[in-house]
């Protein structure tokens, strides 16, 4: 309402000459000006300068402005009540995916993640089953609107884990070897998700998702560096593969195209230079240093370096055609 009063008393002879980029910043001065002097300041004068308050547009370009709220919603459950309060409130949101890349993290700590190197809980267990676990609960954070159960399925885990199959865990990797200059995340996933998503033919995912599968997952649970760089892997792999399907799905019901797409794109964008992030980090290790708490701190390193905040979804929605308006396909 403020931004369309703006835009209609704006003199349009003083953008003459102006760049889109400096019409759109003139414009953004001038909302905030008047949203100081209408909204803000009378507020703070009525209650308190440090209330919290937050300026939303539903408009599809100001979308952004819906994260921001979120932020301080979550910011004052988390102030005011236990963390399992902020947990649930960043659970049930879908507009900031770092907030779900936060609550997976919260999640993590208080479960498997801080033992992934010495988990009594994973003893006598196959390598499967310990997955199956850590992929239930991540996947429960993000929230999507799954009502076929695709990333439940043994489809789904089985591309996540060919994925993983990909790392190299053997101690031939070069450890002189740099990790190249990497793209832009948001430019190179852009590109391949471009690239990808139109309706003319199927997604080929280059990992199988059918029954061959990796023969390592059937093996039982056991403390090496092997185990716990696939662990390691499994885990940031899956969390950006779902920020990605965040991206595609646009909280429409998910799909296997769309699910698909995901894969792909994570997988020839950003996929490589983890597992190089991951082989690294663990060369660099002597045993005595292989400890739970540097494998979280890791984890949720990487998890952080490559999180996308919601200023930078809504770009990449712009540049990417919409998938739901594509007819489904199957797994292979």
């Amino acid at each position: 309402m403020l931004i369309d009063r703006v835009e209609r008393t704006q003199d349009e002879t003083s953008l003459e000459g102006l760049s889109d980029d400096a019409i759109k910043e003139l414009f953004k001065t001038k909302v905030n000006a008047e949203l100081q002097d209408l909204c803000i300041r009378p507020l703070e004068k009525f209650a308190r300068p440090d209330i919290p308050h937050a300026t939303i547009s539903t408009k599809k370009n100001h979308k952004e402005t819906l994260a921001h709220l979120i932020q301080v919603t979550e910011d004052r459950v988390r102030q005011h009540f236990a963390t399992e309060a902020s947990v649930m409130t960043s659970i049930a949101q879908r507009v900031d995916p770092r907030l779900k890349i936060k609550a997976s993290i919260e999640v993590g700590k208080r479960k498997y993640w801080i033992a992934l190197a010495s988990s009594a809980a994973f003893k006598n267990r196959t390598t499967w089953d310990c997955l199956h676990v850590l992929h239930t609960d991540i996947v429960t954070v993000w929230n999507f609107r799954n009502p076929h159960h695709y990333l439940d399925s043994s489809e789904f885990r089985t591309l996540i884990v060919n994925m993983v199959d990909k790392l190299d865990v053997g101690p031939t990797a070069d450890p002189n070897k740099k990790i190249a200059m990497r793209l832009s995340v948001v430019a190179s996933i852009a590109g391949i998700m471009a690239a990808l998503a139109g309706p003319a033919a199927p997604i080929v995912v280059p990992i199988a998702a059918g029954l061959v599968i990796a023969a390592w997952v059937y093996d039982v649970y056991q403390v090496s560096r092997a185990v716990l760089q696939r662990f390691m892997a499994y885990i940031v792999d899956l969390t950006l593969v779902l920020q990605t399907l965040y991206l595609v799905s646009e909280n429409e019901e998910l799909s296997r195209r769309g699910i698909k797409l995901a894969v792909a794109s994570y997988n020839a964008s950003i996929s490589g230079e983890v597992h190089a992030r991951i082989q690294e980090y663990d060369r660099e290790l002597t045993p005595l240093d292989r400890r739970d708490r540097n494998t979280l701190d890791k984890i949720i390193e990487l998890m952080q370096l490559y999180s996308l905040d919601a200023e930078a979804i809504s770009n990449l929605r712009k540049e990417v055609p919409a998938v739901g308006s594509a007819p489904d396909e199957p797994w292979e």
